[in-house]
C-alpha cells in the first residue's frame, strides 16, 4: 500500500484509513519502532490488557488457588528483632 506524507508545521506525518484504524484496532498512540532499514507502527496496548477478564474467569474456574504454601504461614518473626 503506498501512502503520502502529509505536512504538519515543520514535520510530515501519515494518514491511516479509517479501514486500517478499525482492523488493527488503532486508537490515540502508535508504537514506532525503528528497525535496519524499516520502520515498523504498532498500535500502543496496556501492558497488562485483558488481564482483570481473565482472573475473573481464573476465579469462576476455581484457578486461581496458591500452587506453593505462604512461605510465611510457619515463621515467627522473633527473630527479626
Amino acid at each position: 500500500m503506498d501512502i503520502s506524507l502529509i505536512s504538519i508545521g515543520n514535520s510530515k506525518g501519515i494518514r491511516l484509513s479509517k479501514t486500517v484504524l478499525e482492523k488493527y484496532h488503532i486508537q490515540d498512540t502508535m508504537e514506532l519502532i525503528l528497525e535496519k532499514d524499516h520502520i515498523v507502527l504498532k498500535p500502543k496496548t496496556s501492558a497488562r490488557k485483558g488481564w482483570e477478564k481473565a482472573f475473573k474467569k481464573m476465579h469462576e474456574n476455581g484457578d486461581d488457588k496458591l500452587l506453593l504454601p505462604d512461605v510465611f504461614v510457619e515463621e515467627t518473626f522473633e527473630e527479626w528483632k
